[in-house]
């Protein structure tokens, strides 16, 4: 007898937010399918046998030993077909939607909003008015210079508004027609790529202006080391948040050239640096000469949150923002947030490196790609804070500036 299908090890799982129906809750954080599942508590440990190694009889027995039912096995073909229909499973059913989905995504035209709504407001109007709230209020002054880059969070608008307010701050009018360069944390692409996309990026305030010469220019200079209309695109915030912020400044037809960051892996390796594994030695070359090339014609921003910690996290503490182990986490983020003010590509992969980064930064990638690609770039720290984004768990976050 064949094996039963594997779970997809891509889902999000957390517990059932609903008091009335508690379980796990699964979905899809890559939306290949829009289906919601909440396991009840006595199937969860069923879901270990969908391993791809154990068979329906074994999932059949399991289930006669916890409802003492020897007639279990209409439970058993339940539970795989809700799983394989929900997409859930890496099965044929499954292969066939992600196909449709990312053959969906690369003959799009646009890259359409996918926060609008949840992230931020849907209505031009509102989101005009919102982020100029958001906008409004005390920013440190910047200084002297033409602007090379600035650091805001990803983190959506209403949690992170200060920091979004004091990376933009830096930016003047002037800076209008100047591409701009987001480098964004892709939370869910391949390790040691970078994902790319020829697409104009659509919000409530219109579309953006892809520069395609830069994107083919890095197509042909990367090959594989980046992916063409990289499906992460369709899902990803880290880019969509900036994109928001650029247009309320500058007007929605703005300049970018969009590029997700996946976590270097092979740099966390002991004594391992990114560049080691060969694709992202070709990119960051790719990005050096045409940021030698363009000079300051260029402004480049990155979107990256930093440490993540709590329960959310898989950390055993509870995370308060300013107190008891966010205090230590607060003076390790500042020793990296200083090797990005000096330049200091190394510097700052080693800290990242530290304990395989259990601080968990999700913007290493995106900075160090910056740092690497800029080594002539030094920075200033603008704002730093720490959110809970819930009871238990923390976010941390910062505006930079860097000339």
């Amino acid at each position: 007898m064949s094996a039963l299908p594997r779970l997809r090890a891509s889902l999000d799982f957390m517990p059932s937010p609903q008091r009335d129906r508690p379980g796990l809750l699964i979905r899809d954080p890559f939306q290949f399918t829009e289906a919601v599942l909440i396991v009840p508590p006595q199937l969860v440990e069923c879901l270990a046998f969908f391993d791809g190694e154990q068979s329906p009889l074994d999932l059949r027995a399991h289930l006669v030993r916890i409802t003492g039912d020897v007639q279990a096995g209409d439970l058993e073909q339940h539970l795989f077909e809700t799983l394989s229909q929900a997409g859930f499973l890496e099965d044929e059913n499954f292969a066939q939607r992600k196909q449709q989905v990312e053959r969906a995504f690369a003959s799009a035209p646009v890259r359409m909003p996918q926060h609008a709504g949840s992230g931020y407001p849907d209505e031009p109007a509102e989101l005009r008015k919102v982020i100029g709230e958001y906008m409004t209020g005390t920013a440190p002054a910047a200084p002297a210079g033409i602007t090379m880059d600035i650091a805001a969070p990803h983190v959506s608008p209403f949690g992170g508004a200060d920091y979004y307010r004091a990376a933009s701050s830096a930016l003047t009018p002037a800076d209008a027609g100047r591409p701009f360069v987001v480098l964004g944390t892709s939370h869910y692409g391949e390790p040691d790529r970078f994902g790319r996309t020829r697409k104009p990026f659509a919000t409530p305030y219109g579309q953006t202006t892809p520069d395609l010469a830069l994107v083919d220019e890095l197509a042909q200079a990367a090959g594989d080391a980046a992916v063409m209309e990289d499906y992460c695109h369709a899902v990803e915030h880290s880019i969509e948040f900036q994109v928001v912020f650029l247009q309320h400044l500058f007007g929605p037809s703005v300049r970018v050239l969009p590029i997700l960051c996946g976590a270097f892996d092979r740099g966390m390796r002991p004594g391992g640096m990114p560049e080691k594994a060969e694709g992202v030695q070709r990119m960051f070359d790719a990005l050096g000469n045409m940021a030698a090339r363009e000079g300051s014609r260029l402004l480049w921003v990155m979107g990256v949150d930093m440490a993540h910690m709590g329960r959310r996290y898989g950390d055993d503490f509870i995370a308060l923002a300013g107190q008891d182990e966010m205090n230590e986490v607060a003076q390790r983020d500042r020793d990296r947030i200083r090797s990005m003010e000096s330049g200091d590509a190394a510097g700052f992969w080693e800290r990242v490196r530290e304990n395989e980064d259990d601080l968990k930064w999700c913007g290493a990638s995106p900075i160090y790609t910056f740092l690497r690609v800029q080594p002539q770039a030094r920075g200033t720290l603008r704002t730093y804070q720490q959110w809970n984004i819930d009871p238990e768990s923390v976010v941390t976050f910062a505006g930079l500036r860097f000339t």
